[in-house]
């Protein structure tokens, strides 16, 4: 078994905001990066950030004492375009072989790659929430250009109308993947970063970073020992959902 940590969802460098959590019950709304301004899309594929305006006005009537600028979609980012990915209704994630995701483009069937976030708590306005909030574990890996029409829909590096011949499409077994009902909290602020809890790292068996860092990486980071983390991920019993939100 191998598998990555993959880091997902608006923040402060890639849509300049963070989505909500509660931190008291671990429920969170997943809201995607800003796709590139210049990226076209093929015919009746492009999605919108008003797709995620009812969920996060949803959470909001559920958490009434949350600050009002946790639970509502900026205005600005109300205008870019949307990159959906992972996109949890069909289980898929997309990635480019030929950069960041070289090392995920060589998974194979019954490998993990598993989602992370940075979300900002409803009840505070300093520190974020790192946090687990989903998992893939790998059916297949497929070319995006060779997916066909009927399924382009399904993922956000096969909705451009100009796809790249290193992209790909990571598609998850059903059952076993999914977004999670609630988030697992894994991070601390730590040396001027955040990180990966120490205890949380030693009982996954490591990770392919110094120190646990997560808060930014060119690369995923690996598992060391990827079977060590799936068994302790079993034991958050954790229900996974085939919906983004």
């Amino acid at each position: 078994m191998k598998g990555y940590l993959v880091r997902i969802g608006v923040d402060q460098v890639y849509g300049r905001w963070n989505a909500p959590v509660d931190p008291a019950t671990g429920e969170f709304v997943y809201v995607p990066i800003p796709d590139g301004d210049a990226k076209l899309y093929a015919s009746g594929l492009k999605r919108e950030y008003g797709e995620f305006v009812e969920p996060l006005s949803e959470f909001s009537r559920r958490f009434p004492d949350g600050h009002p600028s946790s639970v509502a979609v900026p205005r600005a980012l109300l205008t870019k375009k949307l990159h959906l990915d992972p996109d949890f209704d069909y289980l898929t994630y997309g990635d480019n072989g030929a950069r960041r995701g070289a090392g995920i483009s060589k998974l194979e069937r019954d490998d993990l790659v598993v989602f992370y976030a940075g979300l900002r708590p409803i009840t505070a306005r300093a520190g974020l929430v790192y946090a687990l909030v989903g998992i893939l574990v790998v059916d297949e890996i497929i070319a995006a250009q060779t997916v066909e029409t009927a399924r382009r829909m399904e993922n956000a590096h096969t909705r451009w109308s100009s796809i790249a011949a290193e992209d790909f499409v990571v598609r998850g077994r059903r059952r076993l993947s999914g977004r999670f009902d609630r988030c697992v909290p894994i991070g601390e602020f730590r040396d001027r970063a955040y990180r990966v809890r120490t205890e949380l790292e030693s009982a996954w068996g490591g990770l392919s970073v110094k120190d646990g860092y997560i808060q930014r990486s060119a690369v995923p980071p690996a598992f060391l020992a990827p079977q060590l983390f799936y068994e302790w991920f079993i034991e958050q019993d954790v229900k996974l959902l085939r919906r983004n939100n």
